[in-house]
Protein backbone atom coordinates (compact mmCIF):
# COMPACT_ATOMS: atom_id res chain seq x y z
CA UNK A 1 0.00 0.00 0.00
CA UNK A 2 0.96 3.63 -0.95
CA UNK A 3 1.74 6.16 1.75
CA UNK A 4 0.49 9.84 0.88
CA UNK A 5 1.93 13.04 2.25
CA UNK A 6 0.23 16.23 1.84
CA UNK A 7 0.35 19.81 3.31
CA UNK A 8 -0.57 23.33 3.54
CA UNK A 9 -4.41 22.98 2.67
CA UNK A 10 -5.26 25.83 4.54
CA UNK A 11 -8.55 24.86 5.28
CA UNK A 12 -11.15 27.70 5.76
CA UNK A 13 -14.79 28.08 6.10
CA UNK A 14 -14.20 30.95 3.08
CA UNK A 15 -12.65 28.33 0.66
CA UNK A 16 -15.11 25.41 0.49
CA UNK A 17 -14.21 24.25 -2.38
CA UNK A 18 -10.67 23.29 -0.80
CA UNK A 19 -12.76 21.20 1.66
CA UNK A 20 -14.35 19.61 -1.30
CA UNK A 21 -11.37 18.62 -2.83
CA UNK A 22 -9.61 17.06 0.37
CA UNK A 23 -12.46 15.21 0.75
CA UNK A 24 -12.63 14.08 -2.52
CA UNK A 25 -8.90 12.69 -2.32
CA UNK A 26 -9.54 10.95 0.77
CA UNK A 27 -12.67 9.17 -1.17
CA UNK A 28 -10.49 8.69 -4.89
CA UNK A 29 -6.51 8.66 -4.84
CA UNK A 30 -5.80 8.05 -1.18
CA UNK A 31 -8.62 5.32 -0.56
CA UNK A 32 -7.13 2.36 0.61
CA UNK A 33 -3.58 3.96 1.66
CA UNK A 34 -1.67 2.72 4.18
CA UNK A 35 -0.61 6.12 5.86
CA UNK A 36 -1.26 9.65 5.33
CA UNK A 37 0.54 12.45 6.84
CA UNK A 38 -0.04 15.81 6.93
CA UNK A 39 2.63 18.09 7.84
CA UNK A 40 1.00 20.99 9.06
CA UNK A 41 -1.41 24.15 7.95
CA UNK A 42 -3.75 21.85 7.74
CA UNK A 43 -6.19 24.54 8.81
CA UNK A 44 -5.64 28.43 7.75
CA UNK A 45 -5.87 29.00 11.69
CA UNK A 46 -6.89 27.09 14.38
CA UNK A 47 -7.68 28.74 18.09
CA UNK A 48 -8.19 25.18 19.84
CA UNK A 49 -10.00 22.14 20.14
CA UNK A 50 -13.12 23.79 21.38
CA UNK A 51 -13.80 25.70 17.84
CA UNK A 52 -17.85 24.83 17.35
CA UNK A 53 -17.11 25.76 13.92
CA UNK A 54 -19.38 23.35 11.46
CA UNK A 55 -16.77 23.38 9.48
CA UNK A 56 -14.11 21.49 12.22
CA UNK A 57 -17.01 19.08 12.58
CA UNK A 58 -17.20 18.18 8.76
CA UNK A 59 -13.35 17.72 8.69
CA UNK A 60 -13.72 15.31 12.03
CA UNK A 61 -16.40 13.23 10.38
CA UNK A 62 -14.48 12.60 7.19
CA UNK A 63 -11.19 11.95 8.52
CA UNK A 64 -12.72 9.50 11.43
CA UNK A 65 -14.60 7.54 8.65
CA UNK A 66 -11.07 7.80 6.13
CA UNK A 67 -9.16 6.31 9.66
CA UNK A 68 -11.29 4.46 10.62
CA UNK A 69 -10.86 2.16 7.15
CA UNK A 70 -8.10 0.96 8.29
CA UNK A 71 -5.46 4.18 6.98
CA UNK A 72 -3.02 5.37 9.79
CA UNK A 73 -3.50 9.41 9.97
CA UNK A 74 -0.76 11.65 11.14
CA UNK A 75 -1.31 15.08 12.20
CA UNK A 76 1.69 17.60 12.25
CA UNK A 77 1.57 21.31 13.02
CA UNK A 78 1.94 23.64 11.13
CA UNK A 79 2.75 27.53 11.80
CA UNK A 80 -1.23 28.69 11.58
CA UNK A 81 -2.14 25.77 13.06
CA UNK A 82 -0.24 25.19 16.20
CA UNK A 83 -2.59 24.97 18.55
CA UNK A 84 -3.79 21.30 17.29
CA UNK A 85 -4.57 19.12 20.59
CA UNK A 86 -5.05 15.47 21.18
CA UNK A 87 -8.93 16.11 21.46
CA UNK A 88 -9.25 16.98 18.16
CA UNK A 89 -6.66 14.42 16.98
CA UNK A 90 -8.94 11.26 18.67
CA UNK A 91 -11.99 12.90 17.23
CA UNK A 92 -10.51 12.66 13.79
CA UNK A 93 -8.92 9.24 14.77
CA UNK A 94 -5.60 10.62 14.51
CA UNK A 95 -1.93 10.82 15.47
CA UNK A 96 -0.23 13.60 16.23
CA UNK A 97 3.27 14.22 15.03
CA UNK A 98 6.70 15.87 16.32
CA UNK A 99 8.38 18.17 14.06
CA UNK A 100 10.60 16.63 12.79
CA UNK A 101 9.93 13.29 12.62
CA UNK A 102 12.06 10.17 10.36
CA UNK A 103 10.56 7.22 8.99
CA UNK A 104 11.99 5.01 6.22
CA UNK A 105 9.77 5.75 3.11
CA UNK A 106 10.34 4.13 -0.31
CA UNK A 107 13.76 2.25 0.49
CA UNK A 108 15.25 5.81 2.29
CA UNK A 109 15.55 7.15 5.44
CA UNK A 110 13.49 10.22 5.44
CA UNK A 111 12.91 13.55 7.55
CA UNK A 112 9.40 15.26 7.86
CA UNK A 113 8.94 18.86 8.52
CA UNK A 114 6.65 21.43 7.95
CA UNK A 115 9.22 23.60 7.29
CA UNK A 116 9.12 26.98 8.98
CA UNK A 117 11.56 26.54 11.60
CA UNK A 118 14.26 25.85 8.28
CA UNK A 119 13.51 29.38 7.46
CA UNK A 120 15.72 31.13 9.81
CA UNK A 121 16.96 33.99 7.50
CA UNK A 122 13.06 35.43 8.63
CA UNK A 123 13.80 36.74 12.11
CA UNK A 124 10.71 38.62 12.82
CA UNK A 125 8.25 35.42 12.13
CA UNK A 126 10.99 33.23 13.69
CA UNK A 127 10.59 35.21 16.81
CA UNK A 128 7.09 35.04 16.56
CA UNK A 129 7.40 30.91 16.44
CA UNK A 130 9.43 31.03 19.62
CA UNK A 131 6.21 32.65 21.11
CA UNK A 132 3.90 30.65 19.56
CA UNK A 133 5.70 27.41 20.71
CA UNK A 134 5.48 28.51 23.96
CA UNK A 135 3.25 25.83 26.64
CA UNK A 136 2.45 29.49 28.78
CA UNK A 137 2.26 31.62 25.71
CA UNK A 138 -0.61 28.64 24.02
CA UNK A 139 -2.36 27.97 27.74
CA UNK A 140 -3.08 31.73 27.76
CA UNK A 141 -4.93 31.78 25.04
CA UNK A 142 -6.58 29.27 25.16
CA UNK A 143 -8.53 30.40 28.15
CA UNK A 144 -10.14 33.45 26.08
CA UNK A 145 -12.86 32.98 24.82
CA UNK A 146 -13.98 31.72 21.18
CA UNK A 147 -14.78 34.66 20.18
CA UNK A 148 -11.89 36.46 21.66
CA UNK A 149 -9.74 34.03 19.89
CA UNK A 150 -11.17 34.00 16.41
CA UNK A 151 -10.31 38.11 16.66
CA UNK A 152 -7.04 37.27 17.90
CA UNK A 153 -6.51 34.64 14.80
CA UNK A 154 -7.72 37.54 12.50
CA UNK A 155 -5.29 39.96 13.97
CA UNK A 156 -2.17 37.63 13.61
CA UNK A 157 -2.84 36.50 10.13
CA UNK A 158 -3.78 40.56 9.22
CA UNK A 159 -0.25 41.37 10.52
CA UNK A 160 1.54 38.18 8.86
CA UNK A 161 -0.05 39.61 5.65
CA UNK A 162 1.41 42.91 5.92
CA UNK A 163 4.64 41.98 6.86
CA UNK A 164 4.91 39.28 4.00
CA UNK A 165 4.46 41.77 1.53
CA UNK A 166 7.46 43.77 2.72
CA UNK A 167 9.91 40.93 2.97
CA UNK A 168 12.16 39.62 -0.08
CA UNK A 169 11.18 36.65 -1.41
CA UNK A 170 14.34 34.67 -0.37
CA UNK A 171 14.10 35.43 3.32
CA UNK A 172 10.86 33.63 3.12
CA UNK A 173 12.24 30.62 1.65
CA UNK A 174 14.32 27.80 3.76
CA UNK A 175 17.81 28.67 4.31
CA UNK A 176 20.29 25.96 2.47
CA UNK A 177 22.80 25.77 5.22
CA UNK A 178 19.72 24.89 7.73
CA UNK A 179 18.46 22.12 5.51
CA UNK A 180 21.93 21.08 5.15
CA UNK A 181 22.09 21.15 9.14
CA UNK A 182 19.40 19.37 10.01
CA UNK A 183 19.74 16.63 7.26
CA UNK A 184 22.89 16.03 9.05
CA UNK A 185 22.19 15.75 12.77
CA UNK A 186 18.85 13.19 11.76
CA UNK A 187 21.46 11.24 8.95
CA UNK A 188 18.81 11.17 6.45
CA UNK A 189 19.02 11.34 2.49
CA UNK A 190 15.55 12.56 2.08
CA UNK A 191 13.86 15.87 3.45
CA UNK A 192 10.02 16.50 2.87
CA UNK A 193 8.17 19.99 4.10
CA UNK A 194 5.54 22.60 3.16
CA UNK A 195 5.35 25.44 4.13
CA UNK A 196 6.81 27.64 1.47
CA UNK A 197 4.32 27.15 -1.23
CA UNK A 198 7.18 26.48 -3.79
CA UNK A 199 6.45 22.55 -4.45
CA UNK A 200 9.18 20.92 -6.27
CA UNK A 201 12.38 18.69 -5.70
CA UNK A 202 15.94 19.80 -4.83
CA UNK A 203 19.53 18.56 -4.80
CA UNK A 204 21.73 19.24 -2.32
CA UNK A 205 25.19 17.99 -1.31
CA UNK A 206 26.08 16.63 1.89
CA UNK A 207 30.19 16.32 1.58
CA UNK A 208 30.25 13.69 -1.63
CA UNK A 209 26.88 12.41 -0.51
CA UNK A 210 23.64 14.02 -2.64
CA UNK A 211 20.63 14.48 -0.95
CA UNK A 212 17.26 15.12 -1.61
CA UNK A 213 14.44 17.76 -0.47
CA UNK A 214 11.17 17.50 -1.76
CA UNK A 215 8.81 20.40 -1.02
CA UNK A 216 4.91 19.81 -1.13
CA UNK A 217 2.74 22.22 -2.33
CA UNK A 218 0.30 24.40 -0.89
CA UNK A 219 -3.90 23.75 -1.87
CA UNK A 220 -5.52 26.59 -4.23
CA UNK A 221 -5.39 26.05 -7.87
CA UNK A 222 -4.20 22.61 -7.43
CA UNK A 223 -4.04 20.01 -4.87
CA UNK A 224 -0.30 18.50 -3.88
CA UNK A 225 0.90 15.76 -2.66
CA UNK A 226 3.71 13.40 -2.32
CA UNK A 227 3.16 9.52 -3.17
CA UNK A 228 5.12 6.95 -2.01
CA UNK A 229 5.15 3.98 -3.32
CA UNK A 230 7.59 0.63 -2.39
CA UNK A 231 10.87 1.98 -3.86
CA UNK A 232 9.54 5.35 -5.63
CA UNK A 233 8.34 8.73 -4.61
CA UNK A 234 6.25 10.60 -6.87
CA UNK A 235 5.37 14.48 -6.75
CA UNK A 236 2.05 14.60 -7.73
CA UNK A 237 -0.39 17.50 -8.64
CA UNK A 238 -4.14 17.89 -9.84
CA UNK A 239 -6.16 20.68 -10.86
CA UNK A 240 -9.02 22.06 -8.33
CA UNK A 241 -12.19 22.96 -10.14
Amino acid sequence: MSTYLISDLHLDEGRPRITRAFFDFLRGPAAGAGALYILGDFFEAWIGDDDDAPLVDEVVRELSRYSGSGVEVYLMHGNRDFLLGIDFAQRAGANLLQDPTTLSLAGHRALLMHGDSLCTRDEEYMTFRRQARDPNWQQALLARSLEERRTIAAQIRAVSKTMNSRKAVDIMDVTPEEVERVMRKYRVDILIHGHTHRPGRHVHTLGSKAVERIVLGDWDKSGWCLKAGKDALELIHWPIA
